[in-house]
């Protein structure tokens, strides 16, 4: 306890878990919607496109990359979820073709045009979050805390609204609920989750964080506002439990927090067969 309280007392370490535990907690207040609405998969994708978008911003030398970073993957959330009815490309199709792209084309540019030395360092922690959480500023910080907490307080206004379309979004429109305005919404949100993510566990891992929570609490509890309690609780936890044990032993922090994660996920499992 001495060795964390001494952690503690350095600011980059309040700063990381600040941001985590504000993190992981929007993760987890969406993650319970894209599992019933069957779009587990568009964080990863999003993430993806993320990465792409930070490659441009290195390549153009933007100092400030949410500027690049943010609206482009908000765009492409909302061509994935609000235009997924009209397109010709569909679904899971749709999320893996954007992917892959964003990826190739992030890693390509990076290595046409970064003037960095340590290229294979830089996509490393882009990809897997291991030291970028342990390097925020204070204006970081506190953009991460008013994005944050506008997702946060979104969610709960909107929650009646937000729960009909999970649901059964025929219903809700047949009942006069805009469906597309909050489908729109659910893609913002989601979108800006997934730039504030890859901080803490990189772009490849940023699914874990928004889904494990989810299905974990599910192994314990069937009704939504239970589910989505229960998953806040359990992601805000593994985050802390991560990042103690990462600061701790020297581990990756987004892979570690994954793990805190996988181990409770397992631990819900076995409670689930018990009951």
């Amino acid at each position: 306890m001495s060795n964390f309280l001494w952690y503690l007392s350095f600011p980059f370490v309040r700063y990381a878990f600040i941001v985590g535990v504000l993190i992981a907690l929007c993760s987890s207040l969406l993650g319970v919607t894209l599992v019933l609405k069957r779009f587990s998969f568009i964080g990863d994708g999003l993430s993806h496109v993320a990465f792409g978008a930070i490659a441009i911003a290195s390549v153009l030398n933007v100092s400030n990359r949410m500027i690049i970073v943010l609206p482009v993957t908000v765009l492409c959330a909302v061509l994935l979820l609000k235009g997924g009815e009209r397109a010709k490309i569909k679904g899971d199709a749709a999320i893996a073709m954007i992917a892959v792209a964003s990826l190739a084309v992030g890693y390509l540019l990076l290595n046409l045009f970064s003037t960095s030395s340590n290229l294979s360092g830089d996509v490393c922690s882009t990809l897997f979050g291991s030291t970028s959480i342990l390097t925020l500023g204070r204006s970081d910080v506190a953009l991460c805390t008013v994005l944050s907490l506008a997702v946060v307080a979104l969610f709960i206004f909107f929650y009646n609204k937000i729960f009909a379309v999970t649901f059964d979004e025929t219903f809700s429109r047949a009942a006069g609920v805009n469906a597309g305005a909050y489908n729109l919404l659910i893609a913002v949100v989601i979108a800006v989750i997934i730039v504030l993510a890859m901080n803490l566990v990189g772009s490849l891992l940023i699914s874990a964080l928004v889904i494990f929570p989810a299905l974990s609490a599910m192994r314990i509890y069937n009704s939504f506002l239970k589910v989505t309690i229960c998953s806040a609780v359990l992601s805000v936890v593994c985050a802390a439990c991560g990042m103690l044990i990462s600061i701790a032993a020297g581990t990756p922090v987004g892979a570690t927090i994954v793990a805190a994660d996988m181990v409770v996920f397992g631990v819900c499992c076995a409670v689930e067969r018990r009951k």
